[in-house]
């Protein structure tokens, strides 16, 4: 089965991840992972609750990363291994510039 990440920027800018070949990161691993990122990005909360779901924390860590950190080889395949995990979907897009995530 294939298994991608693909983070959409805008119209001009997106990064693919191919997961096909990568070892599967386990579940509490990649939480914690995002949970890490989460906090070192300094990312808020999408919700006025201050609930976070596990969605909206992989949009916010994508949104605070930008460019610079998905560019990154090392980051990049961390952060698609770890959206893989958490959402236990083989393809994922997160679409920064409607921020929604599709399977």
């Amino acid at each position: 089965m294939r298994s991608a990440v693909r983070v959409v920027i805008d119209a001009n800018q997106e990064f693919k991840f191919d997961l096909e070949e990568v070892q599967p990161m386990p579940h509490d691993v990649a939480r914690g992972w995002l949970d890490e990122q989460f906090i070192t990005l300094d990312c808020e909360p999408l919700r006025a609750s201050g609930k976070v779901l596990l969605a909206d924390k992989v949009l916010v860590v994508a949104q605070a990363a930008g460019a610079k950190l998905l560019g990154d080889p090392a980051w990049g395949a961390e952060f698609a291994r770890a959206v893989s995990a958490v959402l236990a979907k083989p393809l994922v897009t997160v679409d920064l510039a409607s921020m929604s995530l599709s399977y």
